[in-house]
């Protein structure tokens, strides 16, 4: 079973086209956390077995240092699918990601034929949130993270399609979607799951590109899926704990350690009081400041 409460930054997760061997290449200098090696949505008809070829042996060459591979594979459901994933699971990536599922049985079936494929227990499973479908019983997909053969460990926001399906209108501040990016954030906090929030279209709004990102952190997500390596840096670092607030949770994780307080639920810590749920959120925010120090030294 994959371990939901690892603490992985997912600050920024940047699809890259898998027929384009160039920007496979050029992806093992960009400082994405996470890089999904796309064979859906990038790739045209004519070149999707090209792309498979060309995903699985980027993978197995490496070079890409600690950042987290993920391949995206075309839909069960297409004359591609299968294919692409009986040739991720030989690869080993960090995770598949499937698109266009939208019940708990989709859920069930993937991690069913991860078993019978006898594919190794690192390989974890990311499912695309982008149908009304989808919304709608995202509790019961999460929940299947319960199942003792469960691989599934992020969500991933499909919002264009999502937009597309609910014949929406997508505005500046996303108000027409709010409900169905909290719905899916519940649910994934409800049972450990990652979650990454969907793409920002407009490579040329610099401004409307930050304000997206930092909604995306205020309202929850663990980070957010990029369309171009420009957007990695600002996703970072809107991302990453301040240094203050680092040496903060610091200092409430040291106190609530002693042993004075050690069968506390309320301190006092400078001043303020603290409660156990405020450890609790010091010791995430200390472990994925040193998760991402660790991933900076490890692609030196």
């Amino acid at each position: 079973m994959v371990n939901q409460q690892t603490v992985r930054p997912r600050r920024s997760v940047l699809y890259m086209p898998g027929a384009n061997e160039r920007a496979l290449e050029k992806a093992k200098g960009i400082p994405a956390d996470s890089l999904i090696l796309d064979l859906e949505d990038s790739v045209a008809p004519d070149l999707k077995v090209e792309a498979r070829k060309r995903v699985c042996s980027a993978i197995q060459k490496g070079g890409y240092g600690s950042r987290e591979l993920v391949i995206r594979i075309n839909s069960l459901d297409t004359p591609w699918g299968e294919a692409d994933f009986e040739s991720a699971i030989k690869v080993e990536p960090d995770a598949i990601l499937v698109p266009k599922v939208s019940s708990p049985d989709d859920v069930r079936n993937l991690n069913q034929i991860f078993k019978t494929s006898g594919a190794e227990s690192k390989i974890a499973l990311w499912v695309m949130l982008e149908t009304p479908k989808a919304i709608l019983s995202v509790l019961q997909i999460a929940e299947v993270s319960m199942d003792r053969e469960n691989r599934l460990a992020n969500f991933i926001m499909g919002t264009n399609d999502l937009a597309k399906d609910m014949q929406l209108i997508q505005t500046e501040d996303r108000t027409p979607l709010l409900t169905s990016l909290s719905l899916c954030i519940l649910s994934a906090r409800a049972f450990g799951i990652g979650i990454t929030d969907g793409v920002y279209n407009d490579l040329k709004n610099l401004e409307g590109f930050s304000s997206s990102v930092r909604q995306s952190r205020e309202l929850g997500f663990d980070g957010k899926t990029l369309i171009h390596p420009g957007q990695v840096g600002p996703c970072n670092e809107e991302f990453s704990p301040l240094p203050e607030e680092v040496r903060a949770a610091k200092e409430i994780v040291a106190a609530f350690e002693l042993p004075e307080n050690k069968n506390k639920g309320v301190i006092t810590v400078n001043g303020k009081m603290v409660e156990l749920l405020h450890a609790e959120i010091a010791r995430r925010t200390v472990s994925i400041s040193e998760s991402i120090a660790a991933m900076k030294l490890n692609s030196k």
